[in-house]
């Protein structure tokens, strides 16, 4: 009895693994042409299908799916960095622009962002009153820590990575692209967030493009960490998303035309 039990099981397993063999034909024999033509489907990706926006009507416009931070009516999507629930206190001029009053202190967003496509539009004060470092000082603070310095460098000599389009203290720009004092200056800036491990160390250092009135300014440049005025910068903790920061530098600095596209 037991020995045709075993003599079934042998059977029911050889049955098995011919079934299993009938139903996956195997290729034994190599194709006529090795390695085989590509064709040109092949290398198409056809899904998802890509988004369709609508750009600006002219250069610098919002596109239609930007996150409007300033068109010249109001402040709304802004607070008292001091103070994130109190208003911001900078002055909008004409419906047009808003400047910096000295003293109240810096600016920033509701929102929070992390990797991001920014557009800000800046002018240093309409009368030079100082030079060097007080000459038009601000600065735009992605994620609340790493500042793409504004300052007024027609003509006004400091040190490189503290004019205009520096990493403040980290990078100097690749040339000075600034314009003469009355007329706006222009930053588009693409910026990748930094990278963090689980233990909260370093990943991938922030990278950051900037244009500087259509001049790249910085190329795909790593940030090195917190902007600091003293000392080494570095990433001393980790973070996700932040609001952006605008620094009041006592000097009466205009912004106008701010918009930014979650990237």
């Amino acid at each position: 009895m037991k020995t045709k039990t075993i003599k079934y099981a042998v059977l029911v397993t050889v049955f098995s693994v011919t079934a299993s063999f009938a139903q996956h034909a195997f290729v034994n024999t190599p194709p006529e042409v090795s390695p085989m033509p590509m064709k040109p489907e092949m290398t198409e990706i056809w899904n998802p299908e890509v988004k369709v926006i609508t750009p600006g009507v002219k250069l610098g416009d919002a596109p239609s799916d930007a996150i409007i931070l300033f068109d010249g009516k109001n402040l709304n999507q802004w607070v008292s960095k001091k103070d994130p629930s109190k208003p911001a206190a900078w002055k909008i001029v004409n419906n047009d622009h808003f400047e910096v009053v000295p003293e109240t202190g810096d600016i920033q967003t509701l929102m929070k962002f992390g990797d991001c496509q920014l557009h800000i539009e800046w002018s240093a004060p309409d009368e030079v009153l100082d030079g060097g470092q007080m000459r038009g000082n601000s600065g735009v603070f992605l994620q609340n820590r790493y500042e793409l310095q504004i300052l007024d460098s027609y003509k006004n000599r400091t040190y490189n990575n503290g004019q205009a389009g520096s990493i403040y203290k980290d990078h100097p720009p690749l040339v000075n692209a600034m314009k003469a004092p009355l007329e706006w200056n222009v930053y588009d800036i693409i910026y990748t967030a930094p990278r963090f491990k689980a233990n909260g160390l370093i990943d991938a250092p922030a990278r950051i493009t900037v244009f500087h009135n259509g001049v790249v300014v910085q190329n795909n440049a790593t940030i090195n960490g917190l902007t600091l005025y003293m000392g080494l910068h570095n990433y001393p903790e980790s973070h996700g998303e932040d609001v952006i920061s605008l620094q009041d530098h006592g000097c009466k600095t205009q912004f106008r035309n701010i918009w930014l596209r979650r990237l």
